[in-house]
This record gives structure tokens, C-alpha cells and sequence, in this order.
């Protein structure tokens, strides 16, 4: 029986392959598809304001307060644009360190840098946010003070190694002969950057931003640290299932990261960059 079922799985590789991938697909729906299939539910239920009890009874109430209140409004388009923002800082800052390590660095130069890039992954989340609280806050090294610039920054430095590492990758498989013929033929610069460097770059820099945008969306610790009175998605969810103890509501508000992300992924998927990875 035993050199049968081997023999079986030795000609059927993908019979071999799935039996490997079902416990770990088994534990991801459990984990992480199942609570999210919670979350969804308790987004419809609502909260006793008196006994503080969970009424398990259908409603649309928690998702009407998130349209309607203007405050929710509000804290949902500072989130989107916190994320964006962060995005745009770290592809900036990202894009030429990462060129400079794919192209212009020695293979030796190429692994320092790279474990300079992860040396701040290696540090506590907090340290790291504490250290910007002490930067800017009144007397110290740029005295901005907190507020929504203050996140920004925090969350632009804390997530840049998310998006240099993708973009390296990306920009050491492309051809130095491409560039060279690009030279040879008498394109500028930027002509090269905009028809060679950046189309097979694209899909690397959307999976940096993925990462970037997503992990900022959700924050809540560095805007509770730098932010002020900023507040985020994260912040509102955090709220409600400590100090208000509304867990159906703060399910509802948790819904918003989810849809943003999913069409965030839609519009990616549209361009074609996905299957580009």
C-alpha cells in the first residue's frame, strides 16, 4: 500500500502539491478567512447602550453613521490621503536608492546595502515612532510639532524599506544591455527612465506600494504617538472596542481598509502589473 501511494504521488505531482499546501491553506481559512467572515457579520449587529450587551439583530445602522456622520467621512478621506501621501514620499525617496543599488553599486556594495535597508526593520516599531515624537515635538531637532505631517513622516520612514526591497529586486533582473542600447541609440535620460526603466519597473513599484499603502491605511500607534488630535481608521476602530466598547461599529469602520484596498488591488489589477510580478 505504502509503494503504491508513493508511486501514485510520484506521477502526480499536483495531487503531491496540494496534499503539502492543505494544511497551510486549511489554517489561513481558519485564521484569517474565518475572522474576516466574522468581522463582516458583527459589522451588521449593534451594541446595547445600556447593559453594553451585543444585540445579534440586522441592521444597516453602523454603516448609515459611517456615510452620513461627517466626522467619519472626514477621518476615512485624511486616512486615504495619510496613505497616499506616505506612498508617494517613499517612491521618491526609494526609486534612485534602489537604482543606485541595482546599477551603479559593486556586488559587494550591493549586500552592505541591503542589510543597511533592513538594519532599521530590526528595531521595536515603537522605539522607532518614539525617537520621531522626540524630533518633533517643541525644542527638538525639527520642532514641527504633531499633527497629520508629523504622521506622514513617521510612517514614511517606518514603511521605506517595504518599498526599496521590491523596487531593487525589480531593478537588478533588468538588463543592463537594454539601458546600453537605449545609450547607444541616442536616448536621453529621461527618455531612457520613461520607455525602459520605469514600464519594467511598474510592477515593482506597485508591490511596494501595496505594502506602503495598506500597512499606513491601517496604522494607529504612530498617529497616537505623533499625530495629536489627528485621528485615523485605525484610531476610530481602536476607540470603539476599548474606551466606547461598540465592537460592532468599530467591525464596521474595520470594512473601510478592506474595501479601499480591494479596489486599490482592482485598479492594479487593471494595468496589468500584477501578473507582471
Amino acid at each position: 500500500m505504502r509503494r503504491w501511494l508513493a508511486a501514485f504521488l510520484h506521477r502526480r505531482p499536483g495531487v503531491r502539491l496540494s496534499l503539502l499546501l492543505s494544511a497551510p491553506l486549511a489554517w489561513l481559512g481558519l485564521a484569517y478567512l474565518g475572522a474576516l467572515a466574522a468581522l463582516f457579520v458583527t459589522a451588521f449587529y449593534t451594541t446595547d447602550t445600556f447593559t453594553g450587551n451585543l444585540v445579534r439583530t440586522f441592521t444597516w445602522a453602523n454603516f448609515r453613521d459611517l456615510v452620513t456622520v461627517e466626522v467619519y467621512r472626514t477621518v476615512a478621506l485624511r486616512s486615504i490621503g495619510v496613505a497616499l501621501a506616505v506612498t508617494a514620499i517613499d517612491l521618491a525617496v526609494a526609486f534612485p536608492m534602489a537604482f543606485a543599488m541595482a546599477k551603479l553599486a559593486s556586488p559587494r556594495a550591493q549586500r552592505w546595502l541591503a542589510i543597511a535597508v533592513l538594519t532599521p526593520l530590526w528595531a521595536s516599531y515603537l522605539v522607532k515612532a518614539y525617537a520621531w515624537r522626540v524630533m518633533l515635538s517643541s525644542g527638538g531637532l525639527l520642532g514641527w510639532g504633531f499633527g497629520v505631517t508629523a504622521t506622514i513622516l513617521t510612517l514614511a520612514y517606518l514603511w521605506l524599506p517595504y518599498m526599496i526591497l521590491p523596487i531593487y529586486a525589480g531593478l537588478e533582473r533588468l538588463p543592463d544591455s537594454l539601458l546600453e542600447a537605449a545609450g547607444d541609440l541616442g536616448a536621453r535620460s529621461w527618455r531612457v527612465f520613461r520607455t525602459v526603466v520605469w514600464p519594467l519597473a511598474f510592477p515593482a513599484v506597485v508591490a511596494g506600494s501595496i505594502f506602503t499603502f495598506s500597512l499606513s491605511l491601517g496604522d494607529y500607534i504612530a498617529v497616537k504617538i505623533v499625530g495629536g488630535r489627528s485621528q485615523l481608521i485605525g484610531n476610530v476602530v481602536y476607540d470603539n472596542i476599548g474606551a466606547a466598547n461598540n465592537l460592532p461599529f468599530a467591525a464596521a469602520v474595520a470594512t473601510v481598509p478592506v474595501v479601499i484596498m480591494l479596489v486599490y488591488l482592482a485598479a492594479v489589477r487593471r494595468t496589468g502589473a500584477l501578473e507582471s510580478l
